[in-house]
């Protein structure tokens, strides 16, 4: 005899898993708290936003955002989508325990192996938007590549690509 199917949750309710497994992704590493950085998420796909601040200036007489703030910016997205992705199914299913996330239960997140950045243009004192594209994922390496831009998606500031080693899942 087959076991009762389940009837399919609230969006809403997935909704809310989503949003709080982000917020407990990003409020965990103190470093985004300092940049200052967010996340956009429409679906599973995630922009990462770097709002302009007078403290990421570099160069006062440019003015242009700090090449170290830009290369930080880049790696953190590129790992925020990479634990994103890696957590997608969990949260989905609902076998990610928000509660757990919230009081610090955070599972670890890909550690860099090599990060290479390069500068196209000058970042200008405003508002800087990522968003990573996985080329590789598999148990235990993903290669990314990651894009920065301001005012126009289509005129990139810097782009960087990166090799992670992945956590091991606890299954």
């Amino acid at each position: 005899m087959k076991a009762p199917r389940r009837p399919p949750e609230p969006v809403q309710v997935i909704k809310q898993r989503r949003d709080a497994t982000l917020r407990a992704l990003v409020e965990g590493v103190p470093y985004i708290q300092y940049l200052g950085m967010q996340f956009e998420r429409k679906g599973d796909e995630l922009t990462g936003v770097l709002p302009f601040d007078q403290k990421l200036i570099g160069n006062p007489m440019l003015p242009a955002i700090h090449g170290g703030v830009t290369a930080a910016f880049l790696e953190v997205t590129s790992i925020i989508t990479l634990s994103w992705t890696y957590l997608w199914e969990d949260v989905e299913s609902g076998a990610i325990d928000t509660d757990t996330l919230k009081s610090g239960g955070l599972p670890r997140l890909p550690k860099t192996i090599d990060f290479s950045t390069d500068y196209l243009r000058s970042g200008l004192p405003r508002d800087a938007y990522a968003r990573a594209r996985i080329n590789r994922s598999g148990r235990r390496y993903a290669s990314v590549h990651v894009e920065a831009w301001q005012d126009n998606r289509n005129r990139l500031f810097a782009q960087a690509t990166g090799h992670f080693l992945m956590p091991q899942r606890r299954d």
